[in-house]
Formats: C-alpha cells, sequence, structure tokens
C-alpha cells in the first residue's frame, strides 16, 4: 500500500521520547550453596590455626585376671592451619552519573554497590571449593609481594576419595603440599559415589549433602538405585531428576553449584566445615581524589576443615 505524500514518519521526527523499560534484568545467578550450608567462625590472626584428633581402631579387647597393665602410646592431635585471603570488589561512580536521572535505579552508586556485594560472594564461593593451597611463606603473613590464598575444598579432602589423579598433601598443614592433581577424566558413576559413601561412613563421617556441577547433577539424576524423584505427582509430569540420595547409610540433598569445579562431585557433612573471618563483610569509604566517589567492599576469611575424614569426594569426572 502507497505512502500519503508528506505524512510525517517517527524515522524524521524530532523530540519523541525513548522508550527504556525502568527495569533491569539480571539472571547471573547468585546462591552459593557451599558457603550458605557451612558454619562460620572468628580468626584472630592471619594463620588460622584448630585440633582434629581420632580414636584408635577398634579391636579385641580381653585381658588376663590379674595381669600387670601395660599402657599405649597417647598420639597427640594434628594441628591444622589455613591461611586468611582478602577478596574484595570496587567501585568507582562519578558525581555526575550519580545525580543523573538512571532508568532502572534511583541511586547508581547504591546500584553497583548492590551487585559488587553480589559478585563478591560469588567469587568466595569459587575460592572456598577450588582445588588451591594456601600460600606458601612465613607463617606471620607470607611474602609481601604475594597475597595470601587459602586452601580450598577439594585440596582438603583426602581420606574418602576415587580418583585416578594422585592426591597432593593435605593443604593447609604446617607444612603446606600442593593441591591435588587431576588426572585423566572418566565418566561418573553410581559405583564411585557409592565407593566414596561407604568409605566416609568407615571412617565416622555422617554426610548430609552432595555438590556437583550441572553435567555430573543430570549424570547423578540417572542413577538407578538409592534415589527419591521429588515433584508434584500429576499424569502429565514426567519426574528425571533426583534431589535426594538415599544411601546405605543414610539420605543426602544433592546441590548443584554452579561455582565449584564441574570435575568434582563432593560429600559433605556440612557441620565439619566452617568459614573463619578474620574480617566479616565490610564496606569501606576510600578517600575522594576527584569528582567521584569510591568505595570497596572486602572480606578476609579462610575454609575451616574440623576433620575432612568425615566428608569425601569423587575426582576426575568428565565436565562436558
Amino acid at each position: 500500500m502507497a505512502i500519503v505524500a508528506n505524512t510525517f514518519q517517527t524515522y524524521t521526527a524530532i523530540g519523541n521520547r525513548e522508550d527504556l523499560s525502568d527495569i533491569i534484568y539480571n539472571i547471573s545467578p547468585t546462591d552459593t550453596p557451599f558457603m550458605s550450608s557451612i558454619g562460620k567462625e572468628k580468626a584472630t590472626g592471619v594463620l588460622h590455626e584448630w585440633q582434629t584428633d581420632a580414636l584408635r581402631a577398634a579391636g579385641a579387647n580381653q585381658q588376663i585376671e590379674g595381669d600387670e597393665i601395660a599402657f599405649t602410646a597417647v598420639v597427640p592431635t594434628a594441628r591444622i592451619n589455613n591461611k586468611t585471603q582478602i577478596s574484595r570488589a570496587t567501585v568507582i561512580v562519578s558525581g555526575t552519573q550519580d545525580t543523573v536521572n538512571s532508568a532502572g535505579r534511583n541511586n547508581e552508586l547504591a546500584y553497583q554497590i548492590s551487585k559488587s556485594s553480589k559478585e563478591l560472594k560469588r567469587d568466595m564461593e569459587f575460592v572456598l571449593t577450588a582445588n588451591t593451597t594456601s600460600a606458601t611463606g612465613a607463617p606471620a603473613g607470607g611474602n609481601p609481594a604475594t597475597a595470601r590464598k587459602l586452601s580450598g575444598l577439594a585440596s582438603w579432602i583426602q581420606a574418602n576419595i576415587n580418583a585416578i589423579g594422585a592426591s597432593g598433601a593435605i593443604g593447609g598443614t604446617p607444612t603446606p603440599g600442593v593441591a591435588r592433581t587431576d588426572g585423566a577424566a572418566r565418566a561418573f558413576t553410581e559405583a564411585q559415589l557409592k565407593d566414596v559413601v561407604s568409605k566416609t561412613w568407615v571412617n565416622g563421617g555422617d554426610p548430609s549433602m552432595i555438590m556437583l556441577g550441572a553435567f555430573n547433577k543430570q549424570k547423578l539424576s540417572g542413577f538407578t538405585g538409592g534415589s527419591t524423584r521429588m515433584s508434584q505427582s500429576t499424569d502429565k509430569t514426567l519426574v528425571s531428576a533426583i534431589d535426594i540420595y538415599e544411601s546405605d547409610f543414610g539420605s543426602m540433598t544433592v546441590v548443584p553449584n554452579r561455582f565449584s569445579r564441574n570435575r568434582d562431585c563432593f560429600v559433605i557433612q556440612p557441620d565439619m566445615w566452617a568459614v573463619a573471618y578474620l574480617r566479616d563483610f565490610q564496606l569501606l569509604e576510600l578517600a575522594q581524589t576527584g569528582d567521584a566517589q569510591k568505595k570497596a567492599m572486602l572480606a578476609e576469611y579462610t575454609l575451616v576443615s574440623k576433620n575432612e575424614a568425615a566428608s569425601g569426594a569423587i575426582f576426575d569426572l568428565t565436565a562436558a
């Protein structure tokens, strides 16, 4: 159909208001399942220490009547440590940008601070579950030119594992070792999971959570035994997910984690882990040196493995 001559259209008009929604859509995930499920403690130094102990193995115990008593050697506690790590997020916003009328937020600085706080928590979840060993150096604080680094979850678990790669020395001991060495990736199987759950229970653990990445969460949902599929019961519902895994030694919640390594599957007793804060989350007012406001949010923290033998892990899994 022809357009009538001289019809005034939007293509040439001046002054039409923009159609910009007053909502900012952000789907970036902010859930931190590991950090949210474990405990919280207070650290008082950059080298945070604690002790672990264990009972001797059970055995036949029969004694001769009237026998002279022989004494068993006392085994001392193990003194364990981990270094605190500083994680931070920064924001700088010009005075003009903080004053103009912006779509989707009333205050630019407040919006950016809120966004940065979520980014910081995501970073911490990534750090706490990583395969890292604390930075080397003197217990007083390490090399001043190198940022301190904590030992992550994947480097702590040693006693109850199913893996191809070699396990490094326990991260965070007084003589720091290295993170475990990854091996060739293999498919995740229920036999591997049962192996680790059994080892953990035999060593005294009582795990209640299985934590793993998206790819292997779907693999676990394909396991045929020991699972509870949670969903509404309707004729049109196809249930293909496992939310609770019923093992021979108790039920465990299955939790996907977006920030832990996809090649790792953890079998965790949450009360045997904690985050110890030397400095809890804080917002710092930084000196204003120009026409802009500066903020920094930080936390100084470390991971406490109260007894790593209470948890287990399947390592070296295919991740895609």
